[in-house]
């Protein structure tokens, strides 16, 4: 037998299968992730604007030289550390979070390290990956 000769077709794999297998592995865990259902929400957790909302700061005079009254508007997908749990008020239940990756005040979105009086249809504890992926596909096939 002769060692020169090419390797018969269909030896190896083919490459797409291998790119698909690869995108399965890399996807599950984040579909699987963004399927469960969310749990109590604690100090120290990470949650996530779930739309632009307008919400009242937790201690509106430390920013009234920045032009805010007393609240600010909220973008979708912000993150938002939990600095007190949920509490009830007379509006239903409270929770206190701080703004986070913002560097600079632009006003009327909240400002950098500000905390906020959010409730709970305010946030989700974990960003929509479907939509995110949805949201994607979408601006690619836009025509300019």
């Amino acid at each position: 037998m002769n060692r020169s000769t090419p390797s018969q077709p269909g030896a190896e794999p083919p490459l797409w299968s291998i790119g698909v297998a690869a995108v399965v592995i890399v996807l599950t865990p984040m579909l699987l992730f963004s399927l469960s259902p969310d749990g109590p929400i604690r100090e120290g957790d990470t949650v996530f604007s779930n739309g632009a909302h307008k919400v009242p700061l937790f201690q509106p005079d430390r920013y009234r030289q920045a032009g805010y009254e007393s609240t600010c508007l909220l973008d979708p997908k912000d993150p938002l550390i939990v600095t007190h749990g949920p509490s009830e008020n007379e509006s239903g239940e409270v929770i206190i979070a701080q703004v986070q990756g913002k560097s600079t005040i632009e006003w009327p979105f909240c400002p950098p390290q500000a905390e906020l009086l959010v409730k709970r249809h305010h946030i989700t504890q974990q960003p929509s990956i479907l939509q995110d992926l949805r949201d994607g596909v979408q601006r690619l096939l836009k025509t300019p």
